[in-house]
């Protein structure tokens, strides 16, 4: 089965098939996943470059549907697992530093004087992000058991790949007696502060709020997406280190929903080719950032493009194996920048 859709008209397919045993009553539908797709999907908006879309992608393999976000839509992502964790927006490269007061309203402008909250492109940003390796026990803002151990962060809400600059906020967070999360925050100048109670849901990975416009939906329930594709802060190799760095067009896997992907090498096997026994007998990985860029050439290369040597095979958390190639993702090879083309299809 092939189809071809876009932002504008995502088209979902789902086959399901009945079993009717002796009475009408005992029917029950049986959910098969998809065969696969040709698709491309549209994150820019008209007065964008490519470069610099404002959207992320999440699909879901199985579903054959796409979820179109806005990479801005959100400040900050709320764990809904057993640990109290918060993370920052890595998709505007949003950055944060710490105070040693825990109360919003004593915190003012004086207070961000000497902060370095502006990517320098050394080794030295890392301290103020979020770790890489999606590790939720390294993120920058502890959410501790004893109100008065949590103090005050400020957030520089990022500008990565075209994002306009906003204000900056301070912000505190605590655990609150419902089992979840209580938000203060203001901006910088602001002697008062909003409060917002974020609840865990299961269903989701994390819930997300925008300083703007409250509890957010930023991104499909864990079972509903299998990878990402957006701008992201990412690490890139400068000289004899590593510097946080934002990408365009990387991929992320749902690790966190239990998602795993490998890489293959057409030299080990083809796309065509490969089979259910060869998928299964693949190493796997959990790391979120298991294809992230190694997908495509760099876009400040002579020739921009996709890798035609490699494709990857994707188990989403229900154990269906997707071989996952990507087809276009810029102008240079007869894409269009933004608008990137895959083709996945269910190994069986």
């Amino acid at each position: 089965m092939k189809s071809k859709f876009s932002i504008f008209c995502v088209a979902a397919s789902i086959i399901a098939v009945s079993f009717t045993a002796c009475k009408k009553d005992d029917t029950k539908p049986l959910i098969l996943p998809s065969s696969g797709s040709d698709t491309s999907f549209n994150l820019i908006a008209a007065s964008e470059s490519g470069a610099n879309a404002s959207n992320s992608a999440f699909i879901d393999f199985s579903a054959d549907n796409i979820t179109i976000s806005g990479r801005a839509s959100w400040d900050l992502a709320f764990y809904c697992g057993s640990d109290f964790r918060v993370t920052l927006n890595y998709k505007t490269a949003a950055l944060t530093a710490g105070l040693t007061k825990n109360d919003l309203t004593t915190v003012a402008a004086a207070d961000t004087i000497g902060l370095p909250l502006v990517l320098t492109y050394s080794a030295d940003d890392f301290a103020k992000v979020d770790s890489f390796s999606g590790n939720l026990a390294y993120t920058r803002i502890p959410v501790q058991a004893t109100a008065s151990d949590n103090k005050v962060f400020i957030i520089q809400r990022g500008t990565g790949a075209g994002v306009a600059a906003r204000p900056w906020y301070k912000v505190r967070v605590l655990r609150n007696a419902s089992g979840g999360y209580t938000l203060q925050y203001a901006r910088i100048t602001e002697t008062t502060y909003q409060t917002i109670d974020i609840a865990k849901d299961a269903d989701y990975n994390f819930k997300f709020v925008s300083f703007d416009n409250g509890v957010v939906s930023a991104e499909p329930k864990k079972a509903e997406w299998d990878i990402q594709y957006s701008a992201a802060l990412y690490k890139y190799p400068y000289g004899a280190t590593d510097i946080p760095y934002i990408f365009s067009d990387i991929v992320l896997i749902n690790y966190l929903g239990g998602v795993q992907a490998a890489e293959v090498l057409t030299t080990s096997y083809t796309f065509d080719g490969i089979t259910l026994a060869n998928a299964q007998a693949l190493t796997y990985s959990s790391d979120r950032w298991a294809i992230s860029d190694k997908w495509r050439t760099a876009t400040s290369g002579s020739s921009p493009g996709v890798l035609t040597d490699r494709f990857y095979v994707v188990k989403d958390a229900a154990g269906n194996y997707y071989k996952l190639k990507f087809i276009s993702f810029h102008n240079a090879e007869g894409g269009v920048r933004g608008r990137p083309e895959i083709k996945y299809q269910l190994i069986n």
